[in-house]
């Protein structure tokens, strides 16, 4: 079993908890700042990190992410350098990675020589956010073992046939796109996810993580009790850029993060 599955099953056994996931862009404000965040988001009780490859082209985020990509870049954070900080926040906490990355800087890296990487520096998933089912398997032949989950993406508007197409080759957990739209926008239908998050469970024993527009203690309560387990990025990420490279920042986090969790407990 992958770290990310004893995650969730520890979680499962622990019947009063669901999963925090959190992801932040590496690189953002900068490499060396960005292990302390990772750090300071394990302490303060996130169960899974999602590492962001920063892109400069990142269709699926709003603002936000998109502002921190640039930073990232504009800082000279590479693909190298991101499972570099991995291979760091590894060597001080045991908690779940994944590489969170669009397509193109996978491809130019290499699929083969990415998964020996990733092995090497203890990253336990990937999430390719613009990775289609039928492009999926040209990508995944290239990997020499089956040591990193692979996350598939599903939005609200996946039919029942392409959700069964979906799941097959996934592993680790599935991450549900709570609506149309990009990342950090607002408004949720609690109703229409709940019947999203049954959608899926009819073609997968997986976890089922939602994503796309949740930041407030209040909406990760309601949709922690129809999931298992909500994906926090564009509430981290905002902080980030408020308080930059501060110990404020970091004082800061530990508070959203325990936030979240009271509201998962409750």
């Amino acid at each position: 079993m992958s770290e990310i599955g004893r995650k969730f099953e520890k979680l499962r056994n622990n019947k009063t908890e669901k999963a925090l996931v959190g992801f932040v862009t590496a690189g953002d404000p900068d490499l060396e700042f960005s292990l302390e965040i990772v750090l300071t988001l394990a302490r303060a009780g996130v169960d899974i990190i999602e590492l962001g490859v920063p892109f400069s082209d990142p269709t699926a985020d709003g603002p936000v992410i998109q502002r921190a990509s640039m930073r990232s870049l504009r800082s000279g954070t590479t693909l190298r350098d991101v499972i570099q900080l991995a291979r760091s926040v590894k060597k001080q906490t045991n908690i779940p990675l994944v590489l969170f990355s669009y397509y193109n800087p996978l491809f130019r890296f290499g699929a083969g020589k990415l998964y020996e990487s990733l092995v090497d520096a203890g990253v336990d998933g990937i999430l390719v956010v613009d990775l289609p089912p039928e492009e999926a398997h040209e990508f995944l032949v290239q990997w020499s073992g089956n040591e990193i989950d692979f996350i598939r993406l599903i939005a609200p508007t996946t039919p029942p046939e392409r959700i069964e197409a979906i799941v097959r080759d996934a592993s680790g957990f599935i991450y549900l796109i709570s609506k149309t739209g990009v990342t950090g926008s607002k408004g949720l239908d609690y109703d229409e996810i709940s019947s999203m998050v049954q959608s899926v469970k009819v073609y997968t024993n997986l976890p089922v993580c939602v994503g796309f527009g949740i930041s407030e203690p209040e909406q990760v309560r309601k949709i922690s009790a129809i999931a298992d387990g909500i994906v926090i990025g564009s509430a981290f990420v905002r902080t980030i850029e408020k308080f930059g490279k501060s110990d404020e920042l970091l004082e800061q986090l530990e508070k959203q993060v325990k936030a979240y969790k009271q509201a998962q407990h409750r």
